[in-house]
């Protein structure tokens, strides 16, 4: 039991590096730094979105029930 206590520990920490990575994105395409960091930011948040998504699917794999209170982001549909 003391593994999947420890891979749920790496996936929720996953799902929340990840999350704060895309908020921190989307801060910084709010503060309209110009076209060419904006493109910039627009794939750096298509990654992150991608990171998100793909934490949140790992950790739904491990504790299905866990994806709903471990997460405070969703993606923007």
């Amino acid at each position: 039991m003391e593994l999947l206590d420890m891979e749920l520990a790496r996936a929720r920490q996953r799902l929340n590096r990840a999350e704060r990575s895309l908020e921190r994105a989307n801060e910084m395409m709010d503060e309209g730094c110009g076209v060419g960091i904006n493109l910039a930011l627009c794939s750096r948040i298509r990654a992150a979105q991608r990171r998100v998504a793909e934490a949140r699917s790992r950790l739904a794999k491990i504790d299905p029930g866990s994806t709903d209170t471990a997460s405070s982001c969703r993606l923007p549909m």
